[in-house]
């Protein structure tokens, strides 16, 4: 990366996740904070301006999928892009995702190398691109998901 190192706002209740992030994320160059609930992830990215959220689904508080709506739901915060991270894999778990405005999707156990890759990708990605790709992926799921 070059310049300003990217702000990415980690939320997760799990202590050892949250290690895991920050100490691989700032390997990598980026600024990392750190939200353990939903309430404190919605102060955090009013508060801090992430360039990009990576977030659980099962918090407590306020679940991930509530983080979510309330971000893509705030026109001073909807462009921030909104990677899940989730133990949910199932492909109706994806499709909220991808519904309610995920840029990407993680499902745990995830490679901690992979994670900052996957967050340069949605940093680099414009956010019309985005919203094509998110259409796209969610087509491909719900064609596999059956009528």
């Amino acid at each position: 990366m070059s310049g300003a190192r990217a702000r990415v706002l980690v939320v997760d209740d799990e202590p050892d996740v949250l290690l895991l992030c920050r100490v691989n994320l700032e390997f990598e160059g980026y600024e990392v904070i750190e939200a353990h609930d939903g309430e404190e992830a919605l102060a955090r990215v009013r508060d801090a301006s992430p360039d990009v959220v990576l977030l659980d689904v099962m918090l407590p508080e306020l679940d991930g999928w509530q983080v979510l709506s309330a971000i893509k739901a705030d026109v001073a915060l909807r462009e921030i892009p909104v990677v899940m991270l989730t133990a949910k894999a199932q492909d109706q778990d994806q499709i909220r995702g991808w519904s309610a405005g995920a840029a990407e999707y993680i499902t745990k156990p995830f490679s901690p190398l992979a994670l900052s890759q996957v967050l340069e990708d949605v940093l680099a990605t414009a956010p019309e691109e985005e919203e094509r790709r998110r259409r796209l992926i969610l087509e491909k799921l719900q064609l596999a998901d059956g009528p």
